[in-house]
């Protein structure tokens, strides 16, 4: 009996000692654990210096800035097309020909009864200065030999007037008539239409009045040619605002680009009235707007910071940044939601121009190594 005594104390002892030992053990575990500190994997880009640009947008169709319908000036049976859709044409071109045998012979008429009574004029002018004829028979001949003339003049000008003429320069748009048609003064023959200049009128809401005016540049882009765009210029600004929709009409012509374009097409327009030159340029999707105010995450000594800005002009998937970052910093563009200022980062990308992406990396992995 007595010998049990002891064993039974060997036992006690050692389940107090194991009990004593546990708490040491676990802390040494969590002391180790917290010595890893998580990675939060971001895409980042560098700021850079560059241009941007203000601009205002609008849509609206191209319009030809010249067009006429052409009409003849005296009726007739048609003999002669010399024009056919689609052709260029310059102003006073003939465009077609009417059947002008009695204007021919109206004006041989006029032209001989014209001669006749210039040699009766010059006959009896002679006999005046003689004071051969009275003054009142000498002004008489005089009046029907100029009413004479200007009959002549007129038989002429109706013979011209058979030759249709396109009254503008630009392409045939359009042809309604065939050869043998009979034709009034009031038939269209032809439609003509001027490619060059082209023009868009855009109702531009009225608070942008004080941004645009007449010169500044304006760039197309159009439906029907994906991926080319043109320059054009704002050519005029109406001075009145209509008041029912409170807009204005700017009108933008485009120059040079008839080979391409064409009235009728669809286009996307931006009036550029503000550029501005070596500005610090970040990514759009760098910055982070909350409460009115901007920020972005930028990576320093391997860690995130989070900085406030001042953004100005956004194009081009760019903020121009008026104040809070230079141009060569990285900022962070994916992973921001997941940032704090002081949260370890590993960079998943490699922007042009940053050459020390790996050495962040590494810097990032362990807190604590020295331990």
């Amino acid at each position: 009996m007595n010998r049990l005594i002891p064993l039974a104390s060997v036992l006690a002892l050692t389940i107090l000692t194991a009990c004593g030992q546990a708490p040491e053990a676990d802390t040494a575990v969590a002391d180790a654990e917290e010595t890893v500190v998580e990675q939060i994997p971001v895409e980042v880009a560098l700021t850079k210096l560059g241009e941007i640009r203000a601009f205002y947008s609008a849509t609206a169709s191209l319009e030809a800035d010249g067009r006429a319908q052409v009409v003849p000036r005296i009726g007739g049976q048609v003999i002669e097309l010399m024009a056919e859709e689609g052709d260029a044409v310059v102003a006073g071109q003939v465009l077609a020909r009417l059947d002008s045998d009695r204007l021919r012979l109206e004006l041989a008429q006029a032209e001989a009864n014209m001669r006749r009574l210039e040699q009766d004029f010059d006959r009896h002018r002679e006999m005046h200065e003689r004071d051969m004829i009275s003054t009142e028979t000498f002004d008489r001949l005089r009046f029907e030999f100029e009413a004479q003339r200007a009959q002549h003049d007129l038989a002429q000008l109706e013979l011209s007037y058979s030759d249709i003429t396109a009254p503008i320069s630009g392409v045939i748009s359009m042809r309604e008539v065939r050869v043998g048609n009979m034709v009034s003064t009031v038939d269209p023959l032809f439609e003509v239409t001027a490619l060059d200049p082209l023009q868009a009128v855009l109702d531009v809401p009225e608070r942008e009045l004080s941004r645009l005016q007449a010169g500044q540049p304006a760039v197309l882009q159009a439906d029907a040619l994906p991926g080319e765009t043109f320059v054009g210029r704002v050519a005029r600004i109406s001075p009145v605002i209509d008041a029912d929709s409170g807009t204005f009409r700017v009108t933008v012509e485009l120059s040079g680009a008839q080979d391409r374009l064409r009235p009728g097409m669809f286009g996307r327009f931006s009036i550029v009235y503000d550029q501005r030159d070596d500005v610090v340029l970040v990514p759009v999707e760098a910055v982070l707007s909350e409460d009115g105010r901007s920020s972005v995450f930028i990576i320093a000594n391997g860690q995130a910071e989070r900085r406030e800005i001042v953004p100005g002009y956004r194009n081009n998937g760019h903020f121009e940044v008026e104040e809070g970052l230079d141009a060569g910093e990285l900022v962070v563009t994916t992973g921001q939601a997941s940032l704090r200022t002081g949260s370890a980062v590993v960079v998943l990308n490699r922007p042009d121009g940053f050459e020390e992406a790996s050495s962040i990396a590494s810097t990032t992995s362990h807190v604590g190594d020295d331990a």
